[in-house]
């Protein structure tokens, strides 16, 4: 929208100066104008000066010199529309519309921004009464104090199917609009709506500015389906280009010293650790980082740090992260990467060893041309010509996807130099790594840019998963497999269950993920693209394996001849069924290593009968009788 510059005037003519800036600099009148310490540079004289008949400051430290709204650009890190925006609604003036349709949108955006910031309140409530005891003690016991619970707006969603519900539409809400802002629940098959979130944890989600736009929920049933839940897409909410906790990562910038880290982290409480310990931190809403919240990024900091966790999952999230951001890495801006050690995020480090230790693991980064090497690398052995070549080519491909072409041929430059290095002789600086007090066993060249975790001996862990990944594939699980492969859109549903827990065997992780990542780089899922991606990516081998177990399973919507929508309807029942299994012994080893007395006992007893009537049902094939009708 074209701001019209009548507009601007008259909200400058509302507003001093002295006062808005007054709020953040401490200023002391000198006569026709006022004079404080530089917000922009650390100083002990006073440089900076704000003149209101003129309606400018001006920093002699730094030369900056502005305006209202270039002021709140520049401290707050705010876009010209959101800082327009903030003075027009502190001065009383309506932001102007283009048209009665532009006009009614932003009134129905306008309502569905109320109901969520009531809602907001109302979870917040809750949790401060008998019904949200539970949720205190979880918070309490991830060393989140009560006294921070205010500044991230926590709440707690009750078990009642329609406690919010009721109490909005007693406030006057239409349970259509609540639908539409995402806090209620349509049926697809009819009947009234109902509470979205209920027995969770509540994580409000804020625009840039700090307004509710939608909320995430952390279950309390350790045999909940989804342990954490969003909001659906909305009006106001849209999950790709949104950031938790970014308006309170753009005050902290703000007052941070100049070069302080900007660190993207996984989830909302690692986002508030990093937060709590004065870290501008933020976490994508469980999905991939995508291009526009890049975008958002690298308009507050020229290198974001990506602190994914070091499990499978966080390293393809860096990965994809990775795929994505080299299109549009240009000089001064790109991200760099840390990993926080033992295998910790950043809320573990912060409840058991403090903020200094968080700050420092956190500043402890490596460029993104270096992850980028280590990822080509580690695909594959380098033991034969044709593998080294493969290699380069992987790097060539890489550069050339920077699309600003001094960046590419300085990329391609980089990542040559560093594969010479990893085959070629040893170049002075680097070590042997042997057996520890010398011996006979061969020795390899190691790179001392390269961290020292990467040559860390295989753990008990990850000599137990090669042992799992041996083995033959389960045929249950080969042919829910080969079944999305033959009608990818039966996927389309199952998108976050799939990443979470693959297909139900550990074999197949490594086949979900790549579908996952195939989908987030298209619209849709086309069955015949994606069999030539897993074809050229080095799949055919385990496609070949999934075809052989999958002809054992007797699985009936493997058959040609059945209707399409009852083998979509049994296939959705077995991809469910494995699925949930793989979610039970999960949940069944966490609550092991978090027993707490007779209750945890009894819930652990309970997973495990849910989860050995499953596998009866699989193996009886009772499982797909269900999608028969």
């Amino acid at each position: 929208m074209r701001i019209d510059d009548r507009f601007l005037d008259e909200i400058k003519s509302r507003l001093r100066l002295s006062d808005v800036i007054g709020r953040t600099v401490k200023l002391r009148r000198q006569g026709r104008e006022y004079v404080g310490l530089s917000p922009f540079n650390k100083e002990k004289s006073p440089s900076f000066f704000v003149n209101d008949d003129k309606g400018f400051y001006h920093d002699f430290s730094s030369g900056k010199h502005g305006d209202l709204i270039s002021f709140l650009q520049e401290t707050e890190r705010l876009t010209f529309m959101e800082a327009v925006e903030r003075l027009a609604a502190e001065a009383g003036v309506p932001m102007p519309v283009q048209d009665e349709r532009a006009a009614e949108k932003a009134r129905e955006r306008a309502d569905l921004s109320d109901w969520l910031e009531q809602a907001g309140k109302w979870f917040e409530a809750e949790l401060r009464r008998p019904v949200g005891a539970e949720a205190r003690a979880y918070l309490l016991k991830r060393g989140l104090p009560e006294s921070e619970w205010a500044r991230f707006r926590l709440g707690f969603a009750p078990g009642g199917r329609t406690a919010l519900k009721d109490f909005l539409i007693a406030k006057g809400a239409r349970p259509q609009e609540l639908v539409e802002a995402g806090l209620l629940i349509a049926p697809d098959e009819g009947g009234a709506p109902y509470d979205r979130f209920r027995e969770r944890i509540i994580f409000p989600i804020g625009d840039a500015r700090g307004r509710i736009v939608s909320f995430g929920g952390r279950a309390m049933d350790p045999q909940a389906r989804a342990k954490y839940l969003n909001g659906p897409e909305t009006a106001l909410f849209h999950k790709g280009a949104t950031l938790y906790g970014l308006a309170e990562a753009r005050k902290l910038l703000a007052a941070a010293e100049p070069g302080a880290p900007l660190v993207v982290v996984e989830g909302y409480m690692d986002a508030i650790a990093c937060q709590r310990a004065g870290i501008a931190s933020v976490a994508p809403l469980g999905t991939a980082l995508t291009e526009e919240q890049m975008e958002a990024l690298w308009r507050l900091h020229p290198e974001p740090t990506l602190c994914f966790d070091g499990d499978n999952a966080g390293q393809r999230a860096a990965s994809r992260a990775m795929d994505r951001a080299l299109p549009l890495l240009k000089a001064g801006r790109s991200f760099r990467f840390s990993m926080v050690s033992g295998g910790k995020d950043p809320d573990d480090v912060l409840r058991e060893q403090g903020a200094v230790a968080l700050k420092t693991q956190l500043a402890q980064t490596e460029p993104f041309v270096h992850r980028l090497f280590v990822r080509e690398r580690d695909l594959e052995p380098l033991d034969t010509p044709e593998r080294k070549a493969g290699l380069k080519a992987r790097l060539r491909a890489a550069a050339q996807a920077i699309q600003d072409p001094d960046l590419s041929a300085a990329y391609r430059d980089d990542l040559f130099q560093r594969l010479d290095e990893a085959v070629g002789a040893p170049t002075r600086g680097e070590r042997r790594v042997g057996r520890p007090g010398g011996g006979k066993s061969p020795q390899r060249w190691r790179d001392p840019r390269r961290p020292a975790y990467e040559d860390a001996p295989l753990t008990a862990e990850g000599k137990a998963a090669g042992q799992r990944l041996k083995r033959a594939i389960d045929p249950v699980a080969a042919a829910v497999a080969s079944g999305a492969l033959a009608d990818p859109a039966r996927l389309e549903p199952h998108l976050e269950t799939l990443e979470q827990q693959g297909f139900g065997d550990p074999g197949l992780k490594a086949l979900a993920g790549e579908i996952i990542r195939v989908r987030l780089d298209a619209d849709v899922l086309d069955r015949d693209v994606l069999a030539r991606h897993l074809a050229s990516g080095g799949f055919g081998a385990l496609l070949g394996e999934i075809d052989k177990a999958a002809a054992l399973s007797g699985a009936p919507f493997l058959n040609p001849d059945i209707l399409p929508t009852v083998a979509r309807s049994q296939w959705s029942q077995a991809f469910e069924a494995l699925t949930r299994m793989s979610a039970l012994d999960d949940a069944i080893q966490a609550a092991k290593s978090d027993l707490d007395g007779r209750s945890g006992m009894e819930a652990i007893e309970r997973m495990k009968a849910e989860r050995d009537a499953l596998k009866r049902a699989i193996g009886s094939g009772t499982v797909w009788a269900t999608g028969e009708s």
